[in-house]
């Protein structure tokens, strides 16, 4: 089966997860498993993040207040990655694509999700994933991974971007 690992970069509110959420409406239901992250808002202010997986799991991964690591204003729990997240990345029978939005600060605080990113990086399936522009650890060993392609969201491209990332996941 032939695979590509494509991962979406851009500026903070470029456009990331619109664009690979758009990608995923046109995937055939049953060749795709993974997930997104949305902003949780409360009276327009974004009060943390909730996963939502394509199989429709959601958990809350983090929140400004409470406990647990802090990733600048926000409380991240690594449990919600670790128990929604992770399941949601191992390939199943029929599975081209894996969705993974995305690869942050936030989520590289499991090691759980570190290993089923590799793993699904590694797998005879495609990946579809945002990442940071930037970051050591986790994040710059991704990106420094031969078998992956590296496209940044702009103003320009981000209309089209959707159709594009389609024909490379060969669709």
């Amino acid at each position: 089966m032939w695979s590509v690992n494509v991962l979406v970069t851009g500026r903070p509110g470029s456009g990331k997860t619109t664009v690979i959420e758009r990608v995923g409406e046109m995937l055939p239901r049953s060749s795709a498993t993974g997930f997104f992250t949305r902003e949780i808002r409360s009276r327009g202010v974004r009060r943390g993040f909730a996963i939502h997986t394509l199989a429709g799991d959601s958990a809350v991964l983090a929140r400004t207040g409470g406990s647990g690591p802090r990733v600048g204003r926000y409380r991240v729990h690594p449990e919600a990655l670790d128990e929604v997240a992770v399941p949601s990345l191992a390939v199943r029978s029929g599975t081209r694509v894996i969705v993974v939005d995305e690869i942050g600060k936030m989520e590289v605080l499991s090691s759980a999700f570190c290993d089923a990113v590799r793993a699904a990086l590694d797998a005879r399936v495609s990946v579809l994933a945002t990442i940071a522009r930037s970051g050591g650890g986790f994040i710059g060993e991704v990106r420094a991974r031969h078998d992956v392609t590296i496209v940044e969201v702009t103003a320009a491209n981000r209309d089209r971007l959707p159709g594009d990332l389609l024909r490379r996941l060969g669709f």
